[in-house]
């Protein structure tokens, strides 16, 4: 059915944003945004975790610069860390939620794409 075909790629909207962590640049949003543009069509799951994955990493990248920024007022460098392992742990939780068939709303989020 629907879920065996495509829960692959609802698990790749979020685990392709660790692509960042492999020294991707910007792998944290290309990758779910390519298979968000590719498959979004193919089932309205695939499209929600997409736009959730994709919303999530745009707003971790903008906390992330800001977290760089403060490292010059020496909080940067608390919360640079906090932020790197936040985002990996929500992403798992995320991709474990989706190869399960459930959605998962992350925390922090600012909805760019509706």
């Amino acid at each position: 059915g629907w879920r065996n075909s495509h829960s692959t790629f609802f698990m790749l909207c979020h685990l392709l944003a660790l692509c960042a962590f492999l020294g991707v640049p910007l792998g944290n949003i290309v990758g779910p945004l390519i298979i968000w543009l590719i498959k979004r069509e193919d089932s309205p799951f695939i499209d929600a975790c997409g736009k959730e994955s994709i919303n999530f990493q745009i707003s971790m990248s903008i906390y992330t610069i800001v977290a760089g920024l403060l490292i010059f007022a020496f909080i940067g460098f608390l919360l640079l860390p906090a932020l790197l392992i936040l985002n990996l742990v929500l992403t798992i939780i995320a991709s474990l939620a989706a190869s399960e068939g459930k959605e998962y709303t992350y925390p922090m989020t600012i909805r760019f794409i509706k």
